[in-house]
């Protein structure tokens, strides 16, 4: 009796001790994109990060992640076009104030969930790496997202579908 109970401590009560709950931190460098505009590479970031991060480092599949990002902090460095990027040519920001993000499943190396940009949702599938930092995490990745698939950009020739995007996103 007494094996079985230390058994199910260890198989049960102890793996659950590891899932801990954080939340983004909105530091620099956090979301950034590229995209080509007239053949040249044009970088964003966007700001407002928010949500939630719950992380077992013993068993990433027991983790999820729910968070978002302001569209109205949209930054390319030129004010014109970015003030261009929040009007419903782009992202509407006024009706579609934010960028979700909600993981559908966690592995060791991948991340699933549904992207939200003006209420399109799409599943996407990303490599992630993760590092302990102090108080928290420091998570990593990298995905590409076709513009048009979110209604971004209409028609526009001069830029491409194409949109990479970044993520150095600090959870505490």
């Amino acid at each position: 009796m007494k094996l079985f109970f230390l058994s199910f401590l260890f198989t049960t009560v102890f793996p659950l001790a590891q899932l801990t709950d954080f939340q983004p931190v909105d530091t620099n460098n956090a979301v950034m994109f590229t995209i080509k505009n007239m053949g040249i590479n044009t970088h964003g970031e966007l700001k407002g990060l928010s949500g939630s991060i719950r992380w077992d480092a013993v068993n990433p599949g027991n983790s999820s992640m729910n968070v978002s990002v302001s569209v109205a902090t949209i930054n390319t460095g030129i004010e014109m076009r970015d003030k261009h990027l929040k009007t419903a040519d782009y992202f509407d920001a006024d009706k579609y104030p934010r960028i979700t993000f909600k993981s559908t499943a966690i592995n060791a190396q991948t991340v699933t969930g549904i992207l939200t940009i003006k209420n399109v949702a799409k599943t996407i599938s990303f490599p992630y790496s993760v590092k302990k930092v102090n108080n928290g995490y420091q998570f990593s990745g990298n995905f590409s997202i076709n513009r048009k698939d979110f209604n971004l950009g209409g028609s526009f020739s001069t830029i491409g579908n194409k949109v990479d995007v970044q993520l150095n996103v600090l959870a505490k």
